[in-house]
């Protein structure tokens, strides 16, 4: 184990973008990454409400839904940019940068997806549901041709 897991990481602007990268990039590529996705939007949305993260435009998107012209917010996290989803207010007070700029990358970063949802999970205090289908499917009962299914 590496000597960040060892001890126990601060909840630091720079800690906490490098956990919502970490956590953004493993959610692209997740079976299942509505958890993953939650987590940043909840750890971006409190850390802006905190002033450690602030909102400096809009970009279109660059995979819209439905093929329709869609923007998101662009989130500064000390030396990290993020994408979230815009709220009608957005629109009314940030500028529209246009189209996302293909050469600005954020920095590389060495962190575990382990370390990372911990770190996030303990400032925003959202838990994984471990089973989130804890019910037994019920198996399909097939009737005799000729049965009624009534």
């Amino acid at each position: 184990m590496d000597s960040q897991a060892k001890q126990k990481m601060e909840l630091t602007v720079s800690n906490l973008s490098q956990a919502i990268f970490t956590v953004n990039r493993h959610a692209k590529t997740a079976i299942n990454p509505k958890f993953l996705y939650t987590l940043k939007k909840n750890a971006l949305n409190k850390m802006i409400q905190e002033k450690k993260a602030t909102k400096t435009g809009l970009h279109f998107s660059r995979n819209p839904k439905f093929s329709q012209q869609q923007s998101d917010v662009l989130v500064e996290c000390g030396d990290y940019t993020f994408h979230i989803p815009p709220t009608k207010e957005d629109f009314e007070h940030l500028p529209h940068l246009g189209h996302l700029d293909q050469y600005s990358r954020n920095p590389k970063t060495r962190m575990s997806l382990n370390l990372a949802k911990q770190l996030l999970q303990e400032y925003t205090g959202l838990k994984e549901d471990k089973n989130p289908r804890s019910t037994n499917p019920q198996k399909p009962v097939f009737k005799k041709l000729g049965d009624s299914f009534f």
